[in-house]
């Protein structure tokens, strides 16, 4: 069984203290066929978001979450038992594309991760070898690393949470094939 978690979220702002946490997608990809399967799919609310917040934030700005879907959604508390208990089933593991982001906001509510696997976004530095102006590489955007793997499919970013770990499933599956994921 080669089971694992692709986690991705969606915050009103960049850090863990002062962003909230409003929607989160959780996909199961299978190591072995390359199969995928939304598993988790849910906006949220957290208790201390305000209005201003969610109106004035870049994912509301930049993606098809609206307001409306937030304030009317279920609070985070009330899904963290579900959710925690979907993590705690895959014991292979859970990456999410940018594993410090990602994880840093989920532990910052109490979610803990019994195996944590491999950042994607990092190990495809290397793979997609896109130059940084400071020199060396720059660590890929999931748009810059999905075109690498699978030419110009015209894909871009939803930026909503189970759509954009579907696809970052694919990447995570493709570094597999390639040797340079790994579950260990």
């Amino acid at each position: 069984m080669q089971k694992i978690l692709i986690i991705d979220i969606e915050t009103t702002g960049f850090s863990p203290a002062s962003g909230k946490i409003v929607e989160i997608g959780i996909v199961e990809l299978d190591l072995a066929t390359g199969e995928k399967q939304i598993v988790f799919d849910q906006v949220c609310l957290e208790q201390e978001a305000t209005v201003e917040e969610i109106e004035k934030s870049w994912i509301v700005e930049n993606s098809t979450l609206t307001v409306e879907e937030i304030l009317a959604a279920k609070s985070l508390h009330t899904m963290a038992p579900e959710i925690q208990e979907i993590i705690n089933k895959y014991e292979q593991g859970a990456t999410a594309f940018n594993n410090v982001f990602d994880f840093g906001f989920l532990e910052n509510r109490g979610f803990t991760f019994p195996k944590k696997l491999p950042c994607p976004m990092k190990l495809s530095t290397d793979v997609c070898r896109i130059p940084n102006v400071r020199g060396g590489f720059k660590w890929p955007k999931v748009e810059e690393a999905f075109k690498h793997f699978f030419g110009d499919t015209g894909y871009i970013e939803a930026h909503r949470g189970a759509d954009d770990a579907f696809h970052e499933a694919d990447i995570v599956y493709e570094l597999f094939k390639q040797g340079v994921f790994k579950l260990n």
